[in-house]
């Protein structure tokens, strides 16, 4: 209540602020991989059409899944490593 007793360190403002600036950078950042890599791969740069295609809304649907599919299986890895002490060569 007043500070005592062993918990968790209060976390300021300034400290909020940054980690959710840390944390739209890294999700921006993500997003802008996401758009890259799965347009790519799907979209035919002719750009023949005006709309997207049945064929390039289907690739566009499994490319965005397996990329967050593996995005997942990522981040439950490191949290893994990061808890045995494994990661960063912590051991």
């Amino acid at each position: 209540m007043f500070g005592l007793g062993g918990g968790a360190p209060q976390v300021n403002s300034k400290q909020k602020l940054q980690a959710a600036e840390a944390e739209l950078d890294m999700v921006t950042g993500m997003f802008n991989s996401l758009v890259s890599q799965c347009h790519k791969k799907c979209i035919n740069t002719a750009y023949n059409e005006s709309d997207v295609t049945k064929q390039e809304a289907l690739c566009l649907d499994r490319c965005v899944s397996k990329y967050f599919e593996t995005n997942v299986k990522v981040g439950e890895n490191m949290q893994k490593l990061g808890q045995s002490g494994a990661f960063m060569g912590r051991q």
